[in-house]
Formats: C-alpha cells, structure tokens, sequence
C-alpha cells in the first residue's frame, strides 16, 4: 500500500511540474527574473495564485493590485488545512512545516485514505513530490522563457489567460459553479475599460452571489 501511494505521488508530482515549467515560462514573459520566479514557487506554491499574480504583472498591474486575486484564490488552501487537522498533529513547527504543502493535490491523496497514518503519509509524499517537482519546472521553464526574446512578438502574452482558464476549468463541474463563473465574467469584462490592471478580476468575486443564490434555490 505504502509503495503504491509514493508511486501515485510520484505520478502526481512529475504531472504538475510538467505545468510547471509553463509557469516558469509566463513568469519570466511577465518581467518577472528567473530568480524571483523561483522564489515565488517555493515560498508561495500554490499555482493559481501564482499564475494570478504574474497575469495581473503581464497586464501592467502593479505588486498591489496583482496580491488582490492571488490572496482570494489561496484563502481555499485554509479550508484544507482545517479538514486535515486531525493527520497534522504534533509540534507547532511540524505542523507549520506541513502546512507548506497544504494543496489540492496532497489533500486530495489524504482525503482518499481511512487510517489516519496512511493519510498523513500520503499527504507528505505528495506534498513533497509536488513541491519538487514544480520548482524543478518553474527553473527549467524561466531559464527557457529567459531565451525566448519579446513574449508578445510570439504570442506568450495569450497564455497567461489560456493558463488561468485551464486551472479554473474543473471548478465548473460544481454545483451552481457556472451561473457564478459567467456572473463574474460579466463584470470583469465590464471593468477592464475602466479599472486598473489587477481590479477587474478582484471584482470578479461578485460572481459568488448569484452562485450561491442558484445553489440555494437547487436545495429549495
């Protein structure tokens, strides 16, 4: 069992580092120097905040206006760590180093397990796994990206929301997920003439009330 839980995370971690190096790649596309891409990626790890953020950068948006939907987007990670309370126990700076390595992915592996042991053993091992291999991917995509001349004159400049769109894409399978999505839409898209870089997707979030309305309503 144990050997097939490292190997999942293994599987796991080789897929993600896959996307990142595309991170890597819009990152330094971005302005962002292949260094500060690297930082990102081992202190922030959590890729949709960081793609957020970057995103806003490549839009002209400031560091300001770029942490608005990168702290919305990693205040999810805070739910995961409550529901896996109960396998993170031990010292303060055992669980401060867990946390760390609080992501979809090793909170799905965990969730997936009965016995308290296996959970935090699978947690960790695809915490880790994840973690080394995104950083593994964003250095070999920013020294790519670093080669690649002016990212508009190629088109990179499309990808960052072809990027953002493709993690947010399984979010839609949710209940009551799509009235939200297309509610937020609606509002970005009416902002971005008007609002500075970054603003426009902070007030996105609008879109939750009319979700939660739909969501509401399938329950009646």
């Amino acid at each position: 069992m144990a050997t097939t839980t490292l190997s999942r995370a293994a599987g796991i971690g080789i897929a993600v580092g896959l996307y990142g190096i595309s991170f890597g790649v819009l990152a330094v596309a971005a302005g962002v120097s292949a260094a500060q891409a690297c930082v990102m990626s081992m202190l922030v790890f959590t890729g949709a905040s960081q793609f957020a953020f970057v995103g806003v950068l490549a839009g002209g948006g400031g560091a300001l206006a770029a942490m608005g939907p990168a702290v919305m987007l990693a205040l999810r990670n805070a739910a995961y760590g409550l529901s896996l309370a109960p396998i993170l126990r031990g010292r303060l700076g055992d669980r401060a180093l867990a946390a760390h390595f609080v992501i979809d992915e090793s909170t799905a592996m965990a969730r997936a397990e009965v016995d308290p042991r296996a959970a935090r053993r699978a947690f960790l091992a695809t915490g880790i796994s994840v973690w080394l291999c995104w950083n593994a991917g964003t250095l070999a995509g920013a020294l790519l990206g670093a080669g690649f001349g002016d990212p508009r004159a190629l088109g990179l400049d499309a990808m960052f929301p072809a990027a953002f769109l493709a993690l947010l894409a399984p979010q839609l399978r949710r209940p009551a997920a799509p009235a939200a999505a297309v509610a937020g839409a609606i509002v970005a898209v009416a902002l971005v003439p008007v609002a500075p870089a970054g603003v426009p997707v902070i007030a996105g979030l609008a879109g939750v009330v009319p979700g939660v309305l739909v969501a509401r309503g399938a329950r009646a």
